[in-house]
């Protein structure tokens, strides 16, 4: 004989729900007939005995308590999985957040590294700054200041007994560093001294 799942429920008076479940445990023989699950009965309901209805009642009380068993054993299982993806996700979330602290960290540095480098930089500037401004200013006096003895290199280089090779030598000298030289006075491509504040001996001599 051959039941579908609603008239095997209705005839054991078993729910559908524990029918599947008896169907997923193998626990009734069917057969799957143009899509529709149909089980197999041997002898129909009526013509059991009533000690075999009593011991089939028992039955189907033992399979919902086995089923709620398995049930149990199911959530508790789900709980341990969730508990064990929530510990994993704070473990991701404090990587995380220490490896943005940490690239913060490096951006901070380089950005301190450059502000001395920039420091640096502008303390050089400035230095050259106040190298040229005092350059301007000496020269400002030789125009106002008959005292102040400024002379163009070449023009004093002309005043002394040498060479022209050794006028050119020294000439070279003295703009090889006059960028360096606060003693050298350089204006509008020309190179002044000023004998009245500093000795250029180390440079003169031959």
């Amino acid at each position: 004989m051959k039941l579908t799942i609603d008239e095997y429920s209705q005839q054991f008076k078993m729910s559908k729900e524990m029918v599947n479940s008896k169907i997923r445990a193998k626990k009734l023989n069917y057969i799957i007939d143009s899509g529709e699950t149909l089980i197999i009965v041997d002898n129909p309901v009526k013509s059991e005995p009533k000690q075999k209805q009593v011991v089939a009642t028992q039955s189907a009380k033992t399979t919902v308590a086995t089923v709620l068993t398995l049930y149990k054993r199911e959530n508790h299982y789900l709980k341990q999985k969730i508990n064990q993806l929530e510990d994993k996700i704070d473990r991701l979330i404090g990587d995380k957040e220490q490896m943005l602290r940490d690239e913060r960290d490096k951006i901070e540095q380089i950005y301190e590294n450059k502000d001395e480098q920039l420091k640096h930089v502008l303390e050089l500037i400035n230095a050259k700054m106040l190298h040229e401004q005092q350059k301007t200013e000496t020269l400002h006096l030789v125009e106002h200041n008959d005292e102040v003895q400024i002379i163009e290199v070449k023009t004093y280089l002309k005043t002394l007994d040498l060479k022209s090779s050794q006028r050119k030598s020294i000439k070279r000298r003295f703009e090889s560093i006059a960028k360096k030289d606060i003693r050298i006075i350089e204006q509008n491509g020309k190179l002044y001294l000023d004998f009245s504040k500093y000795d250029y001996s180390d440079l003169l001599a031959l």
